[in-house]
């Protein structure tokens, strides 16, 4: 079975309707109609009831959210959330207590007093506690911008201090990585995926060629937009080894939801090791299988749009392909990669990321599959 077929396979019971309701009713008169849909809305509420907790649930994850940070940046965004959420709190508290006691005194103070009457001495307390509560206002809104000024004082300081340089560049719907050199022929470019050394500040070039898109990886740091023509920075550290999954945090078109980022952070050796391999060309096809593949992807419009070192193949509209294996998703993490996830973006890619410019290629099994073959080996 071909690795398409395998994935369909899999996939099929995901994408059948198993919440929907008949949608043929026979024909034995309006009772049997009416019984039959009386029966399934039960079936179909406590679906739903089901369902439910895991929707509530997924809240609760930790992959991506502001609340665990992971580096130096993110624990400064997340004591400011943190203080912000405190102060809030307390002002919310007071201003209920305020609230009761105000409408408790003026019940008991109401008691045989005429509703037009006006005691000139609760007038003058309301005039001090209207007083006081603005004067707090004040006093938290300045403590509560100085805050947020130092914290954003104490990030931008790390600026400088970088010792690696990323290039990001974002396009609709997935994110160019590149790593510069004063050699250009020693600079590695890569797509989706962020390899980063633990415990070294690594400043991060942002830029866009289509539309505003904003850089977003809540566990190493904030948000920053990325504005065509205008260049932006931010500095990233992770504090330990791990996998820090970002996103685009900017509504741009119809995959926005699709426009993932993963920042990998490892020890040194590992990093300097995973830059080695990076470095090198793509592997020269082992087998036949490879080298019809090889065939295949050079003889369509793929070398047209995609780059793979050491071959023919130079296009600059998708993503470099040369070490595509070594990835662990596809299509800015929309797709686990596997075999069948492969086979399945190239033969359909409309159906899997909807407005993605990369259009459907067409291509026999054989083909397709020894594309896949060939693919599967750019490690």
């Amino acid at each position: 079975m071909s690795p398409l077929a395998r994935f369909r396979k899999r996939t099929r019971p995901l994408l059948s309707p198993a919440f929907a309701c008949p949608t043929q009713i026979p024909s034995g008169g309006g009772s049997a109609r009416r019984v039959q849909a009386k029966a399934a809305h039960p079936k179909q509420v406590s679906s739903w009831i089901g369902i439910a907790p895991t929707l509530v649930l997924a809240g609760c994850s930790d992959w991506q959210s502001a609340l665990h940070p992971h580096g130096a940046n993110a624990r400064k965004i997340f004591d400011l959330i943190w203080s912000f959420s405190a102060v809030a709190a307390g002002t919310w508290l007071l201003v209920m207590l305020a609230l009761g006691a105000a409408l408790l005194r003026r019940r008991l103070a109401d008691r045989g007093r005429s509703a037009h009457e006006i005691d000139p001495r609760q007038e003058r307390r309301f005039t001090h506690a209207v007083g006081g509560a603005t004067a707090l206002t004040v006093l938290v809104l300045i403590i509560l911008t100085t805050a947020s000024f130092f914290a954003g004082k104490s990030i931008a300081s790390l600026s400088g201090t970088e010792t690696l340089v990323v290039r990001i560049t974002g396009h609709q719907w997935w994110w160019e990585v590149r790593y510069p050199k004063d050699d250009p022929s020693q600079s590695i470019v890569t797509a989706n995926e962020i390899h980063v050394p633990v415990g070294e500040p690594v400043k991060v070039e942002l830029d866009s060629l289509d539309v505003i898109h904003s850089f977003w990886v809540p566990g190493l740091a904030g948000k920053r937009d990325l504005i065509p023509g205008r260049p932006s920075e931010l500095t990233l550290i992770a504090d330990k080894p791990g996998i820090y999954r970002g996103q685009c945090a900017e509504f741009c078109g119809y995959q926005h939801a699709h426009m993932a980022i993963t920042v990998i952070a490892e020890s040194r050796e590992a990093f300097d090791a995973w830059q080695s391999r990076q470095n090198t060309a793509a592997s020269a096809p082992a087998g036949e299988e490879e080298r019809r593949g090889q065939q295949a992807f050079l003889s369509t419009g793929c070398a047209l749009c995609h780059t793979i070192r050491g071959t023919p193949a130079s296009g600059t509209v998708g993503p470099d392909l040369s070490h595509l294996a070594s990835r662990r998703a596809l299509a800015a993490d929309t797709l686990a990669m596997t075999p069948g996830a492969l086979a399945a973006w190239i033969a359909d890619p409309q159906s899997m990321k909807p407005g993605a410019k990369m259009p459907r290629i067409a291509l026999s099994a054989d083909d397709l599959n020894a594309v896949v073959t060939y693919l599967g080996s750019l490690e």
